[in-house]
């Protein structure tokens, strides 16, 4: 389980809880929103500009989602970190290479389809994404790929440029960090590594 005490501190330090409608209603095609107002599908032409060093950051994220599984990748993170999405929550790096290093055994392909950067500056890098998965399964791929739209928040570390929290957003609702779904959480960051083995000095 994560260390609380390190973790509480990463959180109330780094976690940016972002303005979800502010950032993402789709005032051109209203249509387009869901019905609580937030429109998480990317618009590639629309994203704002991005240092060479958010660029990268960006790059090797994409990389990862799409099952990269690669150390370099992986040092974009702080040794000490968050990673927060609907299934998992890790408090280290090393827990987060376990989740990373899982996408390549339980999909046959993981795909960025899109990005649209709406925020960039040294303290963080807001997105949203298109991800195609598609799990391992003995059915054609075209039946079961699936596209999940998302918004993702990394909040790096000005002196270093790491990441110190990734926030990944499957809706309108940020994450409570209580009750028996936020354990569920802890407990699957902790034992996808004895899964996926990720390098032990990461």
């Amino acid at each position: 389980m994560p260390d609380q005490t390190r973790a509480q501190n990463l959180q109330s330090e780094h976690e940016i809880r972002p303005d979800t409608q502010s950032l993402t209603h789709n005032q051109d095609d209203p249509s387009a929103n869901a019905s609580s107002g937030v429109d998480y599908t990317p618009h590639p032409d629309r994203s704002v500009p991005m240092s060479p060093e958010n660029e990268k950051i960006l790059k090797s994220i994409t990389a990862l989602y799409s099952g990269s599984a690669s150390r370099e990748d992986m040092e974009v993170y702080a040794p000490e970190c968050i990673y927060d999405d609907p299934w998992s929550y890790c408090d280290t790096r090393y827990k987060v290479a376990g989740q990373w290093y899982g996408i390549p055994k339980i999909m046959t392909q993981s795909q960025t389809l899109a990005t649209e950067t709406l925020v960039s500056n040294p303290r963080e890098i807001i997105y949203k994404q298109t991800q195609q998965y598609t799990p391992r399964t003995p059915l054609p791929n075209k039946l079961v790929a699936k596209p999940v739209d998302s918004l993702i928040t990394l909040t790096l570390d000005e002196q270093t440029g790491k990441i110190k929290y990734h926030k990944d957003m499957w809706n309108q609702k940020d994450y409570s960090h209580r009750g028996l779904g936020k354990v569920l959480k802890e407990l699957n960051g902790d034992f996808l590594t004895g899964v996926t083995r990720p390098e032990g000095d990461l």
